[in-house]
């Protein structure tokens, strides 16, 4: 379909109920099989909703903010999803959830959605558990500051929303491409989108040891060479660097990721840390001109 023009804005739930529980019903009881009694709760006349209407007038979606601090009920009819409709409401609602001052918002992702909402700074925490019957995992983000990172699936959310938010730079510190991380799909995606956008890109990665991703084939590798203007790396030298222990990233809109230990996946992070990432950037920059460039990769690209 055309892509329709829209505007979010907030409900008052006393008038709008029934048009928002109309058009959840379509999206939930009848697109997901969700139980109809599970459609509605004694939440809904407490929470702040937001609707996604078209020009004329047509209902497109509506999402909501509990007093649990929670965002839910997110629902897009399906003929107008992938219009940023979901994106344009996920925004109104931190957007409310920071002018109440609240130092974080959570959610319940179905495992479809994750990288959806990583992409606006959600961070995955928890084990994956079943609601309505469909599998879900919670995300939270800090409003601002760094959320925990517990697990692999968490530092690729992290990347993803650095690579998301950035302007026009990101740095990563990183033993050997972090097999298990920098390697996975939606962080290699993040990153290619980031380095085929309009303007000046740049991407710029530490190595402590630049032969292994080269003798292991890491798929970052290939990406680079398709895009080599962008795409920088150069190997630490220095005693000092070779035993830094932890990784990290950031990008140049106060976004950040650090983990202690490199070989490990859990730290913390977000795309709201510009402290950290100001730090992260002036050590990285320190050892990036001290450090030598990664002549051997210039045949890869």
């Amino acid at each position: 379909m055309t892509s329709p023009r829209f505007t979010v804005a907030a409900a008052e739930y006393a008038r709008d109920h029934a048009r928002l529980h109309a058009l959840r019903t379509t999206v939930f009881v009848h697109g997901q099989r969700v139980p109809a009694g599970l459609e509605r709760d004694a939440l809904d006349p407490l929470s702040f909703h937001v609707l996604a209407e078209a020009d004329d007038g047509t209902l497109l979606g509506t999402a909501r903010l509990t007093p649990e601090r929670r965002i839910g009920r997110m629902a897009v009819l399906e003929q107008a999803r992938g219009h940023g409709i979901g994106a344009a409401m996920l925004d109104a609602l931190v957007a409310e959830a920071r002018r109440r001052g609240w130092p974080e918002v959570a959610l319940h992702a179905q495992l479809h959605a994750l990288p959806f909402y990583a992409r606006a700074g959600f961070v995955p925490a928890g084990p994956v558990f079943a609601e309505a019957g469909i599998e879900h995992r919670g995300m939270h983000r800090r409003l601002p500051g760094a959320s925990p990172v517990e697990d692999a699936d968490a530092a690729a959310a992290v990347l993803v929303a650095l690579a998301s938010h950035a302007r026009s730079r990101l740095g990563l510190y990183s033993r050997a491409l972090d097999p298990g991380l920098l390697d996975r799909a939606d962080v290699l995606e993040a990153l290619r989108r980031f380095g085929v956008r309009p303007g000046e890109r740049q991407v710029r990665i530490l190595l402590q040891n630049a032969a292994v991703p080269q003798r292991s084939g890491a798929p970052l590798l290939p990406l680079a060479q398709r895009l080599p203007s962008v795409f920088a790396f150069r190997e630490v030298r220095e005693p000092v660097d070779l035993n830094y222990p932890s990784a990290y990233a950031f990008n140049d809109t106060g976004g950040a990721l650090f983990r202690p230990l490199g070989h490990r996946f859990d730290g913390e992070g977000g795309i709201e840390d510009a402290a950290t990432a100001r730090r992260l950037r002036g050590e990285f920059d320190r050892v990036w001109e001290r450090s030598r460039p990664c002549v051997e990769y210039r045949a890869l690209m």
